[in-house]
């Protein structure tokens, strides 16, 4: 009698220790846009889900805290690239320490956040897309258009059994332009955006992200935005952003200023302002940022 048995599907695994103070969900959490992110959704019991493309492909993965210990499992096609990046998408190449506090209130800022690290994702046009819907316009109306778009023509993350319902892969940097134009409306993103969007999809950008400006439809906050994210830059300031001069010059001088103002106050920080700039606002200063602002609109009712 013969007995069948059961295959058994590897899944890439990582345990990493990190060599410092680590704030899992709060330097990982500046990639996902919005609660209901389809592409990156934390789950009750504070595992972390990503869903993205690599160079080798869509993969998928999951972060959790064991301890000091940082476990990692992906799924996937760009399952070894995701865990390869691991640490420096967990701020392994940052360094906080190059910061220098010159006044209380940015002291204070750095003691309230030990374990809060720049996270790198070498994902330029991961980085980009988003920041492009976020030009303009209201938190709400961005993070809408992103599910919407994902929900519509991303797919299917690669993964096991039970995990988040509805995680979903970007589309890729190409399928971009093959939407079509009443699905950018459905979304509630106007011809502008969506024009930026496609036009940069024709270009590979992973290596050219300092030329990002000379892109049409592309100015200073959305380079500083994905400069952030994509390769942790400390110094990436968001120009242009409706709510960061108010955070900045209720923090550092006692009232809103405007971007030059903004620009003075953060100057003795020259190489590490974009770093100053999360601190100030993650210990609450001014209020909600999330990027240049407008009144909402529905631009799908047009």
């Amino acid at each position: 009698m013969s007995v069948r048995r059961r295959s058994v599907v590897r899944v890439p695994t990582r345990r990493w220790i990190p060599g410092y103070p680590l704030d899992l969900s709060g330097t990982v959490g500046v990639h996902r846009r919005g609660t209901g992110d389809p592409a990156h959704v934390v789950t009750p019991d504070g595992a972390v889900w990503r869903a993205c493309h690599t160079p080798d492909g869509p993969g998928t993965l999951r972060i959790t805290r064991i301890g000091r210990a940082v476990a990692a499992q992906a799924w996937g096609d760009g399952a070894d690239w995701l865990l390869g990046h691991l640490p420096a998408l967990l701020g392994a190449e940052d360094d906080p320490a190059a910061l220098v506090p010159r006044d209380p209130v940015v002291s204070a800022a750095v003691a309230a956040s030990p374990g809060l690290r720049l996270s790198r994702t070498e994902r330029v046009w991961e980085a980009l897309a988003p920041a492009v819907l976020e030009q303009k316009v209201t938190g709400r109306e961005a993070w809408r258009a992103w599910r919407t778009l994902l929900r519509r023509h991303g797919t299917v993350a690669p993964g096991p059994d039970g995990m988040p319902r509805g995680l979903r892969v970007p589309p890729r940097r190409e399928a971009w332009a093959e939407i079509p134009s009443w699905e950018w409306h459905r979304a509630g993103v106007e011809p502008v955006r969506m024009r930026t969007i496609v036009g940069a999809s024709a270009l590979a950008l992973e290596h050219r992200a300092q030329r990002l400006a000379a892109l049409p439809g592309i100015g200073p906050w959305t380079v500083a935005e994905v400069l952030g994210r994509a390769h942790g830059d400390p110094d990436a300031v968001p120009v242009g952003d409706y709510h960061l001069p108010r955070i900045v010059g209720l923090a550092l001088a006692g009232e809103p200023v405007d971007d030059a103002g903004m620009l003075e106050l953060l100057a003795p920080y020259a190489g590490q302002r974009g770093r100053v700039i999360r601190l100030l606002a993650r210990a609450g200063h001014g209020g909600e940022r999330r990027g240049p602002r407008m009144p909402t609109r529905d631009y799908s009712a047009l």
